[in-house]
């Protein structure tokens, strides 16, 4: 998949190519969705091409030469933590990226992109601790799939919003060249955009990558989680942005099925590493503004 990000309001980290890295680390850890995945470190990745530079943007992808053995590790893929963390901002990026506080779920998280398969459109979630729901009047063009973020009230599933854009996640957008994603947290709530690439409504701010933003004539957002029986201060601390690319787990794994293919999830990632040639991020660039 395309990947452009921009987290927005000053800039704040400036990322392109291989700056991007310096602002980023790898995290060779097991898999909190116990995916089908095997997490490098950067030295692994850069050795593997998991993570290179391609002309003025960074490619970060899995494996996919290796077929796997079912006793062995899963496939090799990246998982990049931002080195800062951000309170109030805005951000604009594209495929799953998210945030995260370091104490979950009692910070939050924020899930500005995700999807599994081929499972089009984008969903925007919020998931946090008990007393965080969204309901009331909200402005956007999305539509909601519940109110209570509260995790154990919904079984982690948050308080999430569909997207009505088709090009917003999966082939659709992998044929529209991508597009731009954009978040902003603030105390009145979060909000999120989002554009297609060759859209004729992109910000000039988003486009051109401006110094500055002004979130108030981005248009109505896809996403829009008012504050008014939230409080975004004690239901969201600090965040890192996490950029990554895992296989079945808990999402996945569970609608594997629905597509058709033959077999388990597990042994299909396995043994089909050519599946995956398409499985990547092509970031164009990221900032921050707070």
């Amino acid at each position: 998949m395309f990947s452009t990000f921009l987290i927005l309001a000053c800039v704040v980290a400036p990322a392109l190519s291989n700056d991007f890295l310096s602002g980023f680390t790898h995290e060779a850890i097991a898999d909190p969705t116990h995916g089908r995945v095997n997490y490098v470190d950067q030295a692994t990745a850069l050795a593997q091409n998991l993570t290179y530079a391609s002309g003025d943007t960074l490619i970060l992808r899995a494996d996919h030469t290796t077929v796997l053995s079912a006793s062995g590790a899963g496939r090799n893929s990246v998982r990049l933590q931002s080195n800062k963390v951000y309170s109030n901002h805005v951000t604009v990026t594209w495929p799953a990226v998210w945030e995260v506080g370091q104490d979950w779920p009692n910070q939050g998280e924020i899930d500005i992109l995700e999807g599994v398969n081929d499972h089009g459109p984008d969903q925007a979630t919020l998931h946090t601790n008990s007393g965080c729901t969204v309901g009331g009047t909200r402005t956007m063009t999305g539509t909601s799939t519940g109110d209570n973020c509260d995790v154990n009230a919904t079984g982690n599933s948050g308080c999430g919003v569909t997207s009505t854009d088709a090009s917003s996640y999966g082939p659709a957008f992998n044929a529209a060249g991508g597009g731009f994603y954009a978040m902003e947290r603030s105390n009145s709530g979060v909000k999120v955009w989002f554009w297609s690439r060759n859209s004729g409504s992109i910000p000039n701010d988003v486009l051109n990558g401006g110094t500055s933003v002004d979130t108030d004539k981005w248009g109505t957002p896809l996403a829009d989680f008012p504050s008014a029986s939230c409080d975004m201060a004690s239901h969201f601390g600090p965040h890192n942005i996490i950029i990554n690319l895992t296989f079945c787990g808990d999402w996945a794994g569970a609608v594997f099925a629905n597509d058709g293919c033959p077999g388990d999830c597990t042994t299909y990632v396995d043994e089909n590493p050519s599946a995956f040639t398409n499985a990547y991020f092509d970031v164009a660039w990221l900032k921050v503004y707070q």
